[in-house]
């Protein structure tokens, strides 16, 4: 059964993307920890995050580092903290998260974010 993670990929599931290539996508979360959590996914549907091979696993965090590049010039903070829990969803994923203390990586802090201010915040980024 696809995960929700294929579905948004596959466009079953509406997102505000962030970053996309042909093989991961950017999005951010709908319940974030705090403003500009993005979610980064691999397009081929992979369980664990290390049990892909070196080399996508290397792209995807090179991918991930353009995306933390683009959150630290769009949203106010310190740094873009990394997170990879794999419990939640599964399919391996990678949360960047902007961040102006270790408080900020608590998913306890995790909220319904508002629809038009998801998409106002990925055009900002977008741009």
């Amino acid at each position: 059964m696809p995960t929700i993670f294929t579905k948004i990929i596959n466009g079953e599931i509406p997102v505000h993307k962030v970053m996309e290539d042909d093989r991961f996508l950017a999005f951010l979360d709908v319940r974030p920890i705090v403003k500009g959590h993005t979610l980064v996914i691999p397009k081929r549907e992979v369980d664990y995050i290390f049990d892909i091979d070196d080399q996508t696993l290397g792209d995807l965090m090179a991918f991930a580092k353009k995306v933390a590049k683009v959150l630290k010039r769009g949203v106010e903070c310190k740094k873009v903290g990394v997170m990879v829990a794999g419990l939640e969803v599964p399919h391996a994923h990678i949360h960047l998260v902007p961040i102006n203390s270790i408080g900020d990586l608590n998913f306890i802090n995790a909220k319904p974010a508002d629809a038009k201010e998801l998409a106002a915040l990925a055009e900002k980024l977008k741009s």
